[in-house]
């Protein structure tokens, strides 16, 4: 069968109904520790059995098993991640360098390319974990920091899932509501419509998230090309300037462009747990890598690249300074009519691409705390996530900018001492073997796997890197402020983050088998 293909009895879209049903079934009635019976959680599971008919995904963290998996076209990963980041979100992220750092469109779009070629390849790594356990991103890390350690990294990717969705909510709305200058919508009507746009796909789960996701990038490809014809001929290429200023700027906006890559790190095996144990590993790896850095440089340089067009095009800065990212998007657009807009809505609802799977994996992520939160189905969580995103996005919608440099910023620091851990445990450890150096049939048994003592040291040295490399309004660490000059010198708390870690980890890790024992 060709790798494209798509079994006609046993794949992603076309497995048998009664298989399926099989699964659910098992998945509910498994004699696990996880209490899905009696009371409230009963009538849930219950509940969750008769959505089950409409095709909404039963399992949660459970682990696949290899017969159970038929999802067979691995390039699919490939179209999942070219829809998840072809979006407005990446657009907003390439105007960071000029808006926040001061940075031309040339330095801007170098720092674009070689940050996200090197900060994506932790992503494509874990996408490869996922197929060959059958497990998800947040229940790999247990093999690293045990199921009470693993606390910290789950409700680090809780807070990265609903503030992404919170903001991508936002950056949608926002061009929904620059549609129109004179009946403009609503931006909380904006930020509910994208929102259960979302629900409803996230809440189907897997099978469906794929679905969508393989063809959500074509109209916005097409309608990024537009705009590019349009903006390219007003777009200023230059530099910043040269010296410690500027060095300064390229790495603190490599900062934020760490947080946005390595953002996906936290999630990327929970798209191919259904992929067959035996697909190439190369393969999944690769089509990944391409997945992430063909939008993720595309859009942003397109965004670096609007934000050169002020001087020659002042309108657009007029309408950036009222309506934001979505004013800037239109303002090309506008010059097309009703069309213009037309296409402007159809770019705003990108921003579900990009929703879908924060929404997905942060029931995945919960559900990771322990038996307890396993205990409630994803279904339900997707719904919980979904409220409170709404929530936040509302009374936020006017802090867009500030809340993005900064949740990018933050995210940065804790994935890369995350990526550090699962790496050095996977490669030093383990063998970078998942039949000889893992059980993983025991990602449920605490017994079984490491205390997590190594994984916690070394956030906590990881976090002393932070500290003192970074450069934020709020505080400027000891080495950070050596990098540029004063007063905020230049954020590498990144850099410093992960060096720290990957340094102490090691030596923990080695003390803390001698010790324990595992």
């Amino acid at each position: 069968m060709s790798e494209g293909s798509l079994n006609k009895d046993f794949d992603e879209e076309k497995g048998p109904a009664p298989a399926l049903a099989k699964q659910s079934a098992t998945v509910v009635l498994a004699d696990d520790g996880v209490k899905r019976t009696g009371g409230v959680l009963g009538k849930m599971w219950a509940a969750v059995l008769w959505a089950d008919s409409f095709g909404v995904e039963v399992r949660g963290i459970e682990r696949v098993p290899e017969n159970e998996r038929f999802h067979t076209s691995v390039r699919d990963i490939m179209y999942f991640w070219i829809s998840a980041d072809l979006t407005v979100a990446s657009v907003a992220l390439g105007t960071l360098g000029n808006s926040i750092f001061y940075l031309g469109l040339i330095d801007a779009s170098l720092a674009i390319l070689f940050f996200n070629l090197l900060c994506t390849l932790p992503v494509a790594l874990f996408s490869t974990f996922g197929m060959q356990t059958g497990l998800r991103q947040m229940v790999v890390g247990r093999f690293s920091w045990g199921t009470i350690g693993i606390f910290l990294p789950v409700i680090l990717n809780c807070i990265a899932c609903i503030g992404w969705a919170t903001i991508n909510t936002i950056a949608g709305a926002s061009a929904l509501h620059a549609v129109s200058d004179t009946n403009p919508l609503p931006l909380p009507a904006g930020i509910v419509i994208i929102a259960v746009i979302t629900l409803v796909v996230a809440l189907f789960g897997y099978k469906h998230v794929h679905r969508f996701e393989r063809y959500a990038s074509i109209p916005v490809f097409i309608i990024l090309c537009i705009l590019l014809g349009q903006a390219a001929p007003h777009m200023s290429t230059g530099v910043a300037g040269m010296g410690s200023g500027e060095a300064a700027s390229i790495l603190s906006f490599g900062g934020t462009l760490a947080g946005f890559a390595l953002g996906w790190s936290s999630l990327a095996a929970d798209y191919t747990v259904n992929f067959p144990a035996d697909s190439s590993k190369v393969k999944v790896f690769v089509y990944t890598y391409l997945g992430l850095n063909l939008p993720l440089i595309f859009c942003e340089v397109i965004g670096a690249g609007l934000m050169s067009t002020f001087e020659n095009k002042t309108t657009w800065a007029d309408r950036y300074e009222t309506h934001g990212i979505g004013g800037l998007l239109g303002a090309p657009l506008s010059a097309m009519g009703g069309f213009g807009k037309f296409l402007l809505v159809i770019l705003s609802l990108s921003m579900v691409a990009n929703n879908i799977p924060n929404m997905y994996s942060f029931a995945l992520t919960f559900q990771a705390l322990g038996k307890f939160a396993q205990s409630i189905p994803r279904m339900f969580l997707v719904i919980f996530g979904t409220c409170i995103y709404v929530a936040l996005a509302i009374p936020g919608a006017d802090n867009f900018e500030t809340a993005l440099d900064l949740l990018l910023i933050i995210l940065s620091y804790w994935l890369i001492i995350y990526c550090t851990v699962l790496v050095e445990e996977h490669w030093i450890f383990r063998g970078g073997n998942f039949k000889t150096g893992y059980n993983v049939e025991a990602y449920n048994t605490p017994a079984l796997l490491p205390k997590g003592y190594a994984a916690l040291g070394a956030t906590c040295f990881g976090a002393m890197g932070a500290v003192l490399g970074m450069s934020q309004v709020w505080y400027v660490g000891k080495i950070g402020s050596l990098i540029g000059p004063p007063p905020f010198g230049g954020d590498i708390g990144f850099e410093l983050s992960g060096a720290f870690a990957a340094v102490t980890y090691p030596i923990l890790r080695m003390l803390e088998k001698k010790y324990v024992g595992r």
